[in-house]
């Protein structure tokens, strides 16, 4: 059976992580037998030494959009059959705009808000003996700092930020319309992607400028709504 790693269950959503979110949902979606295991120490065994992987009797891969590869191929997924290639070529174009764009705003409202920061410190860092629960988080937050600004919206005020995170939720909702799924009446791949970074913003349970934002599209909401009541009730 394949074994999914990941951070564990925060904030009132399955993973803390949208990637990993993102490989939960495909494999539930593909019909795929899984086991989800939460352990930090997984970590030095990934092969890119980040969640998600994935343990398939041996076979470890890593960084979720080769783990979609991977298991698209090897289980012959059907999920995407429905698509045209219009479309298929499209839902890369979108995935790649939420998991390199909109992954930031969401690491930015988490790490470098201070209305959130605390609660992120205590789902992560609150079982981590003494005394490196005291140093370790401000020295990983200096350090995420130190990334989103070297990636370039680090450099954004929170204004400018939201602006970009509005432009996503906004895009999305536009694309969903009113269907029950972002290509018509029947789920996709894409699915699993847009949920995972929708319901990060939405489902989570807390509130800070980002999560309002998002939270402004009702048909996102009930789209986050929809997959949960399906796929995680």
């Amino acid at each position: 059976m394949i074994k999914l790693y990941g951070f564990g269950q925060a904030f009132g959503v399955v993973d803390a992580s949208p990637f990993v979110v993102k490989v939960d949902l495909f494999l539930k979606l593909s019909g795929i037998d899984f086991e989800y295991i939460a352990d930090f120490n997984q970590l030095k065994k990934s092969p890119k030494n980040k969640f998600p992987f994935i343990d398939d009797n041996g076979t470890k891969v890593g960084d979720s959009a080769f783990i979609l590869k991977y298991l698209t191929e090897k289980y012959d997924s059907k999920l995407d059959v429905h698509l045209n290639e219009t479309q298929k070529s499209q839902a890369s174009l979108f995935t790649k705009a939420l998991d390199e764009s909109l992954y930031w705003c969401l690491v930015y409202s988490r790490w470098m808000k201070d209305d959130t920061w605390p609660l992120l410190k205590d789902a992560f860092f609150s079982q981590i003996p003494i005394p490196f629960k005291w140093i370790m988080p401000n020295i990983i937050r200096k350090d995420v700092k130190n990334t989103l600004r070297r990636q370039g919206y680090g450099r954004h005020s929170e204004t400018e930020l939201l602006t970009i995170a509005d432009e996503h939720f906004s895009a999305l909702s536009a694309l969903l319309g009113e269907s029950d799924y972002f290509f018509g009446d029947k789920i996709s791949s894409f699915d699993a992607i847009a949920y995972a970074a929708l319901c990060e913003f939405i489902s989570v349970d807390f509130f800070n400028s980002f999560n309002q934002q998002a939270r402004k599209y009702d048909n996102l909401i009930q789209y986050c709504e929809r997959i949960e009541t399906e796929y995680y009730s």
